[in-house]
């Protein structure tokens, strides 16, 4: 296992988490409940990590991550082939069904 991105704020972590799953990336969480060591701990010790699973996609998950939180893409709506939602741009996967976009982003 290799780490592969750490951040104070857990609501990033898990956002990242969730799309190098979609990715195909095998991962997990560690320091999920360890903010409550902050003061006996130094705070950046306790923040959550995201930890690949495969050193192979070391390098894949991290270009994901890179282009996940330096996505500016702008363009049109999109609508879902499953369900016929309409999706802002923004969304990568249909926020009513969770079906992925059909536009690659990496």
């Amino acid at each position: 296992m290799e780490k592969a991105f750490t951040h104070e704020n857990s609501l990033i972590v898990f956002n990242l988490k969730n799309v190098l799953e979609d990715s195909g990336i095998e991962c997990s969480i560690k320091n999920e409940y360890s903010s409550s060591g902050a003061g006996v701990l130094a705070p950046f010790e306790t923040w959550p990590e995201i930890w690949v699973e495969n050193k192979v996609e070391l390098e894949k998950a991290e270009k994901i991550i890179q282009d996940t939180l330096n996505d500016s893409s702008t363009g049109d709506e999109w609508i879902c082939s499953d369900c016929g939602e309409t999706n802002s741009n923004h969304f990568k996967i249909c926020w009513n069904c969770n079906k992925s976009t059909p536009r690659q982003f990496w």
